[in-house]
């Protein structure tokens, strides 16, 4: 699998960077179906997690072995199947289990790091640089004992002496690192200094030329897309990406912006990737129902406003010539505008034709859970397109995470008179539940009723809405992230003595808008009851 000089490997790590965004955390159901959306976008690398991390995360990084990284899935490109990558602190035990998680995958790969900059080591780690070149060497050396493709990131080395960082790679190398990945973790640098730090590697390492050089940039200065295009520029043959660009504060680089920018501008950059650039938009929408975070309508390539023209001046260019606006078509990234209509008289056969060419493989019970649900939809909506069958799709998903399911909802609202919301949940157990509660809205009551039939204090961080399709019978989106109170005895355990905060979303699809608020409420909800341990407690 090794790359033409003018191919640009994409290493996809949504599933471990980008579930480190605040509220993004998935489930092993909602993993497995971005792993695969990946897989069939056709990225070369996908980051399944951090499997030292705890015992469900080496579970999801061999489940994610097991589905996508054994053969090649229909729908791919390329004959074989991605690369699988587990990340490894610098320290055996968490290469061992990264080994452990790895090993069902045909191409496996060990990703392990060690800071290098000056602020990390005196205060984060408090080793000298000859320590760290100790350890570099003798962990890269261990982790390629256990696996053959090995790939080393010195961490923060937007920020790092360059002398030093030489040093280390040239470490790297010795001990067998076949993949050299050069982060500015903090999204420090601009694209002048990014795209030299990169020359001066190869110029200066020996044998820099011999392995690939990779780029991971984050965005904290909004920059990461373009940082990544210089390093690459440069000499990088491997682009470090999210979906939807999220990861830690403000995200890493986008994947679509990255892939569709060497694509658009191939004359400019003379390099190509294996992506299937027809799956970007239905990627990010996978990537937006399993991790809650809502696209901007703004964001490039993947926004609801990418292809939108409203200004008087772009119409008329649009209407004379496609060009004068656009600079890709919307059906090159999955985005073209073809109605493809089922309404209330199509059967199931239909249906599931339709949501296989759609890339969606139900199991019989699934299949007839979501029938159901469709046909009671198109009693209302009369017809839906491919953006309402996507949006049932992910709202029916199971999730290992549902303590309690919404059995019913009634509001009442109005001018007059208080907003008073009655709702009736069924526990894993089949037991029924009713609540009913005032509130300064519909949404608002129907959350206070949620509350008090669940448990599990929370604050409310966000509430977000959208219709997936147009008019007034269009199906609706919601997206929320719920926070548990700072002073909650059940939290998750500190990090570099810092204690994390513990957000978690849900999503909900429903011609009712006021129905997917509480949908994606209680899936939220759900989901800070099972992680901390309540769940079992509430149920009893």
């Amino acid at each position: 699998m090794t790359p033409q000089p003018d191919y640009v490997r994409i290493f996809d790590t949504t599933l471990r960077d980008g579930e480190q965004s605040p509220g993004a955390t998935m489930t092993s159901a909602e993993k497995r179906e971005v792993a695969v959306a990946l897989a069939r976008l056709g990225v070369d690398v996908i980051v399944a997690g951090f499997p030292a991390a705890s015992p469900d995360d080496l579970a999801a990084v061999r489940m994610i072995c097991e589905r996508v990284g054994r053969e090649s899935l229909p729908g791919r490109a390329s004959p074989e199947p991605p690369i699988v990558c587990g990340l490894a602190r610098a320290a055996k035990g968490d290469i061992d289990r990264a080994w452990e998680a790895l090993r069902p995958a045909k191409h496996p790969r060990i990703h392990t790091f060690l800071a290098t900059s000056e602020i990390h080591l005196k205060y984060k780690l408090r080793m000298t640089r000859e320590e760290v070149l100790l350890r570099v060497g003798e962990m890269v050396a261990y982790a390629r004992s256990r696996c053959e493709d090995v790939e080393f990131s010195p961490e923060d080395a937007g920020r790092s002496d360059p002398e030093f960082l030489y040093r280390v790679l040239d470490t790297a190398i010795r001990a067998g690192a076949m993949t050299l990945n050069i982060p500015d973790t903090v999204g420090y640098t601009t694209p002048d200094e990014f795209g030299a730090l990169i020359a001066g590697i190869l110029e200066h390492v020996p044998g820099a030329r011999g392995v690939v050089i990779s780029v991971h940039c984050h965005d904290d200065l909004g920059l990461a897309t373009a940082n990544s295009l210089a390093g690459i520029r440069a000499g990088a043959r491997q682009a470090e990406v999210t979906v939807n660009g999220i990861g830690e504060r403000a995200g890493n680089t986008s994947l679509e912006e990255l892939v569709m920018a060497l694509e658009t501008r191939r004359a400019k950059f003379g390099l190509r990737t294996g992506v299937d650039t027809t799956q970007l938009v239905p990627t990010s929408r996978v990537v937006m129902t399993s991790t809650g975070i809502v696209v901007p309508p703004n964001k490039a390539i993947v926004g609801a406003n990418a292809f939108a023209h409203e200004s008087g001046i772009h119409q008329d260019g649009m209407l004379k010539h496609e060009e004068t606006y656009e600079i890709m078509r919307p059906e090159t990234v999955g985005a073209n505008a073809t109605e493809l209509v089922l309404g209330k008289h199509s059967g199931r056969a239909a249906l599931s034709a339709r949501l296989r060419e759609l890339g969606h493989e139900l199991t019989p019970e699934g299949l007839d859970k979501l029938f159901a649900r469709f046909k009671a939809v198109a009693e209302r909506k009369k017809q839906l397109t491919v953006a309402d069958l996507e949006a049932l799709v992910h709202d029916e998903a199971p999730s290992e995470a549902e303590a309690f399911v919404l059995v019913g909802l009634q509001v009442a609202c109005g001018t007059s008179g208080m907003p008073t919301a009655t709702v009736r949940v069924a526990s894993a157990d089949g037991k029924e539940r009713t609540h009913a509660a005032v509130g300064t809205g519909p949404v608002d009551a129907a959350f206070k009723a949620v509350d008090a039939l669940v448990g599990g204090e929370s604050r409310l961080l966000e509430f977000n809405v959208h219709s997936v399709t147009e008019g007034i019978d269009a199906i609706g989106q919601v997206s929320v992230r719920v926070e548990e109170p700072i002073d909650r005895e059940l939290r998750s355990p500190t990090r570099d003595g810092v204690r994390e905060r513990r957000i978690f979303s849900g999503h909900g699809a429903d011609t009712d808008i006021v129905v997917a608020s509480v949908k994606a409420y209680l899936k939220a909800k759900n989901r800070m009851l099972v992680a901390s341990g309540a769940a079992e407690k509430e149920c009893a």
